[in-house]
């Protein structure tokens, strides 16, 4: 976990905080009524696979009940707290990834999904389907359903966009930092 929660953590909680509010309205339909794919799963992952769980938690916590709250008028709370678990799953591992230092490569890409498969299937297939049902009272078979879609669409855009969007970081990181090696000697 994070040592120390600097400023880069404190500017990279509010900006991806803030980017998963507005990505709140970018929904594509995987044909399961309320379960989207959602490019903010992405940012969320993509902030946590860089700054950590503390970043990640609080991301996924605070961006989806602010989305709720602003875009639906109330919070879901039993969909806010999977998405802070899979922030907080991925964000434990940052440190392997090593994206910062530029070395987000095969190895690391696979670690990185690994971790998202096994976020996204604690949170989505098992914690929102018992918290629907013992917080909102909702129909076991439809939330399972539910639950098992939303596993499935947060894999594959975590999988494709989030591990896109590293990959891209990683190599300006990388340069930044083979720049600022040079520019000691």
């Amino acid at each position: 976990m994070n040592k120390k929660f600097g400023i880069k953590e404190v500017v990279a909680t509010g900006i991806g905080t803030a980017l998963f509010v507005v990505l709140t309205t970018v929904q594509i339909p995987i044909g399961i009524p309320n379960t989207y794919l959602q490019p903010r799963m992405a940012v969320m992952a993509f902030l946590s696979a860089i700054f950590g769980p503390i970043v990640g938690a609080i991301i996924g916590l605070v961006g989806h009940a602010l989305g709720d709250a602003i875009f639906y008028g109330s919070i879901w709370w039993s969909w806010v707290i999977p998405d802070a678990i899979v922030g907080l799953l991925i964000g434990i591992f940052y440190k392997k990834y090593m994206v910062r230092e530029g070395e987000f490569e095969a190895q690391k890409i696979i670690i990185f999904n690994v971790m998202q498969l096994i976020g996204n299937a604690v949170a989505w297939i098992l914690l929102a389907p018992v918290l629907d049902i013992l917080v909102y009272a909702e129909p076991k078979d439809k939330v399972f359903v539910q639950g098992i879609y939303a596993f499935l669409g947060n894999f594959i855009i975590i999988g494709a966009l989030g591990t896109i969007l590293l990959i891209a970081y990683s190599k300006v990181a990388g340069r930044s930092k083979g720049l600022s090696k040079e520019d000691d000697e």
